[in-house]
């Protein structure tokens, strides 16, 4: 995971037990499990969400501005002017 062993994470557990106590130790884990979930929901929701995003702006084609459309209709051809 982060290059954590065995060795390394008892270390960490010995340490959390002199300095918690065994009473707060159970909690503080509760704690922090419960803010990786969060953390992991989080971020699953904004990959999703950018995901969604970069689909959509590639599905659409691209538009005409709405400029252009009237441009072309009001230029008259000379043909048509002589009728």
């Amino acid at each position: 995971m982060f290059g954590i062993g065995v060795p390394e994470l008892v270390l960490i557990l010995i340490i959390g037990l002199v300095v918690f106590g065994p009473g707060k130790l159970p909690e503080i884990g509760k704690a922090v499990g419960r803010s990786l979930n969060e953390f992991k929901k989080a971020t699953t929701d904004i990959t999703s969400s950018t995901t969604e995003t970069v689909i959509k702006t590639e599905a659409t084609p691209p538009q005409k501005p709405v400029d252009a459309e009237i441009r072309t209709e009001a230029i008259v051809k000379p043909e048509e002017k002589k009728q």
